[in-house]
């Protein structure tokens, strides 16, 4: 039985299977929005949605929790600066997965996941040295 055993395996190893994830998700916050597999969306999803409530969170162990993570750390930065104006006024449901149809090689489902709420420009403080 597979009782409280949350995730999927995907026929890979543990450590592929969190090197992949950890690939994907840092893809995803790079880019807003990447395309895989339907299977690889619904979990990456899981990852994302926690990722996303961390960086909302703000605090320095959130900060190295999600640094244990996210492959790149000009990318955790720039999630960390608008994780707030971006996702503050939503309390889940970060990311979207739409349908895209078949993969031409095996026809398996692909899936665009892109993360939802308006990007937020980044505000420039004029300094002025007195």
């Amino acid at each position: 039985m597979r009782h409280r055993k949350s995730g999927v395996k995907l026929s890979r190893s543990s450590s592929h299977r969190k090197a992949m994830f950890r690939n994907m998700v840092t893809s995803l916050f790079k880019y807003d929005r990447i395309s895989t597999t339907e299977a690889k969306a619904k979990e990456l999803r899981k990852w994302a949605d926690s990722i996303v409530t961390l960086a909302k969170r703000g605090d320095l162990h959130a900060r190295r929790q999600i640094l244990s993570i996210i492959m790149e750390k000009d990318v955790a930065h720039k999630l960390f600066a608008e994780a707030g104006a971006r996702f503050g006024a939503v309390a889940g449901g970060y990311t979207r997965l739409t349908k895209i149809g078949l993969r031409a090689g095996d026809t398996a489902e692909m899936t665009m996941v892109e993360l939802l709420g308006e990007k937020a420009e980044p505000v420039k403080e004029d300094r002025k040295d007195n």
